[in-house]
């Protein structure tokens, strides 16, 4: 016989609307998972670093506000579309920290959010001033780039050092004036790119050529990546101290040297903590980011 599931209200189904305070717990894995797929620590660094730059170069509060909003919904869109489309890659290695892998947010959600987040970086960047709005969605096109392709290639160094070399320009190009800035400022923030590329992949190596991932650190190896990662930092720095007109001066030599040694010893301990060297690219780029602070003439 058969039994209406109404007729015992212990066993009968829930109906009705999930409580508010129900359904926000069911969410937030999903938040926290979406927060991770960003790449939230270097999308913050990123933000703040460029966010100062504007501060340095006499950009007003709201202009640096709008600066940072832009800045930020770029680097998420690049930080979604990337977990999105590397959600496949990522399952068949087994890297369980991808929140998408370890089935915290689906990978619709991640892909729904990165375009939301580019869809929103147009408007926020065009309000900066046309041409800077241009050259930083440039930028953040160079970040889909690679994303979409160009990481397994011998060019994968390239979308970093674009999308780098964008955001002095953009910075500048939304003050007051709208000048480009010196060549140098530009060339020092394409070789921070390509020294954040090096340190970002050096973890994954193995995992990226077991799936067919050879993109430039790659086919170096891990050896010679991580020997190599010093340079591009280093003579980042060395641009902004000695390109620059006037006398180098205490704060110029100093920042070479922190520079030098947070690079080495980024390189030395890179084997033994994974992390250790995107880490050190970020405090270089800080260093660099302070010189300008205090030279904010640099910029225009």
């Amino acid at each position: 016989m058969d039994v209406d599931a109404d007729a015992n209200p212990e066993t009968a189904p829930a109906v009705g609307p999930t409580p508010p305070a129900v359904a926000a717990r069911r969410r937030l894995p999903a938040v926290a998972g979406l927060l991770t797929a960003c790449h939230l620590g270097a999308t913050l660094a990123v933000v703040a670093l460029v966010t100062a730059m504007a501060a340095a170069g006499g950009q007003d509060a709201a202009g640096c506000a709008l600066v940072a909003a832009a800045v930020l919904a770029g680097q998420l869109s690049v930080g979604w579309s990337n977990d999105a489309v590397d959600a496949a890659r990522d399952a068949a290695a087994g890297r369980r920290g991808k929140p998408v892998v370890a089935g915290t947010v689906g990978v619709t959600a991640v892909r729904l959010a990165a375009v939301v987040a580019l869809a929103l970086c147009v408007p926020l960047s065009l309000a900066c001033g046309p041409l800077a709005g241009t050259v930083h969605l440039a930028g953040v096109a160079a970040g889909w780039a690679y994303n979409l392709g160009l990481k397994a290639t011998a060019m994968s160094w390239l979308p970093y050092a674009a999308g780098f070399a964008a955001l002095p320009a953009f910075v500048s190009l939304g003050l007051p004036g709208r000048s480009w800035p010196p060549w140098w400022t530009v060339a020092a923030a394409a070789l921070l790119g390509v020294g954040a590329h090096l340190a970002d992949v050096l973890p994954d190596i193995g995992d990226d050529l077991a799936s067919g991932v050879r993109g430039w650190p790659q086919r170096l190896g891990p050896v010679r990546a991580r020997s190599l990662l010093p340079v591009p930092l280093v003579a980042a720095t060395a641009l902004l101290v000695f390109a620059r007109p006037g006398p180098v001066g205490a704060a110029g030599a100093i920042a070479l040297a922190a520079a030098a040694a947070l690079a080495a010893g980024g390189a030395l301990l890179g084997r033994r903590r994974p992390a250790l060297p995107f880490l050190v690219a970020v405090l270089v780029a800080a260093v660099d980011v302070a010189l300008l602070l205090g030279r904010g003439a640099a910029l225009a």
